[in-house]
C-alpha cells in the first residue's frame, strides 16, 4: 500500500510539472521593459511621483527651522498651507516641482535664495494592488518611488508556491490596459533590472502547480508512514 501511494504521488507530480500557463501575448524579458520601464532606465523616473490630496509631506527650509514643516497634509482641494505665504497648489506636482514653487514664493518677499526640500512622508492618493502567491495580498500605499521588489516586500514576500519567473505587472497607459511578465529570480540575482511601480499598477504573482502540489504532499506524507507491512500467517 505504501509503495503504491508513493508511486501515485510521483505520477501526479510529473503531471503537474508544467506549472501555470500565462497569456503568451504578454511581453517578457527585454520586451517587458518597453511596457514597464525599470527604475534606472529613466533618470527622472525616480522623482515622477505626483502628490495628491490627503498626502502628507515634509518641508525642509535650509537655515529656517521655523518655516520647516513635518507631517503637513495636503487638503481635499490639493492645496498646502505654508507659514507667511499661505496656500500653494501641491496636487499634481512632484516633490521637486513643489519645492521649486515654494522657493519662488518665499523668494518674492521673505528669503534670499531659499533652499527648500520637499519629501513625501505618506501617500494616500496612489496605491498598488498585489495579488496572487504573496503572503499578504492587498492594496498598498506608495510612499514615493517604488520598485517591484519593494512592492513584494510590502505584501510580506511571496509564498513558497510562487512562480517567480511569472510575475505580471498590469498598468493603464494612455487609457489602455497593458501588462508585462518579469522574472523576479533574475531581478534578485542582478541579471535583470527592477521595474518601477506606479500608482494604480496591479502586480500578480503566479503560482507553480508543481510546488503547490508538493506542499500538499508534505502535509499528507506522515499519513503514509502510518502504514506498516502486514505478514499474512498460514493456517495449517
Amino acid at each position: 500500500m505504501q509503495r503504491f501511494a508513493l508511486f501515485s504521488v510521483l505520477l501526479l507530480v510529473s503531471a503537474c510539472g508544467g506549472g501555470q500557463q500565462v497569456a503568451s501575448s504578454l511581453p517578457r524579458g527585454a520586451a517587458a521593459y518597453n511596457v514597464i520601464p525599470s527604475a534606472g532606465a529613466n533618470p527622472a523616473a525616480a522623482s515622477d511621483y505626483r502628490i495628491g490630496p490627503f498626502d502628507t509631506v515634509e518641508i525642509s527650509v535650509y537655515g529656517e527651522p521655523d518655516l520647516s514643516l513635518k507631517s503637513q497634509q495636503i487638503d481635499s482641494t490639493g492645496l498646502l498651507t505654508l507659514p507667511l505665504v499661505g496656500s500653494v497648489q501641491a496636487s499634481g506636482k512632484t516633490a521637486s516641482e513643489l519645492g521649486h514653487a515654494i522657493e519662488r514664493l518665499y523668494a518674492q518677499k521673505y528669503l534670499r535664495n531659499p533652499q527648500i526640500t520637499v519629501s513625501v512622508d505618506k501617500s494616500v492618493s496612489q496605491k498598488v494592488t498585489v495579488q496572487g502567491e504573496v503572503s499578504s495580498p492587498g492594496v498598498y500605499e506608495l510612499k514615493g518611488p517604488t520598485t517591484l521588489l519593494e512592492t513584494l516586500s510590502l505584501a510580506k514576500g511571496e509564498q513558497r508556491t510562487a512562480k517567480l519567473e511569472q510575475v505580471v505587472i498590469f498598468r493603464t497607459i494612455n487609457g489602455q490596459r497593458m501588462g508585462a511578465i518579469f522574472d523576479v529570480k533574475q531581478i534578485r540575482a542582478g541579471v535583470a533590472n527592477d521595474p518601477q511601480i506606479l500608482g494604480n499598477d496591479v502586480v500578480v504573482v503566479g503560482y507553480s502547480e508543481g510546488r503547490r502540489f508538493w506542499e500538499d504532499v508534505k502535509g499528507i506524507l506522515p499519513v503514509f508512514n502510518t502504514f506498516r507491512p502486514v505478514t499474512m500467517g498460514i493456517v495449517n
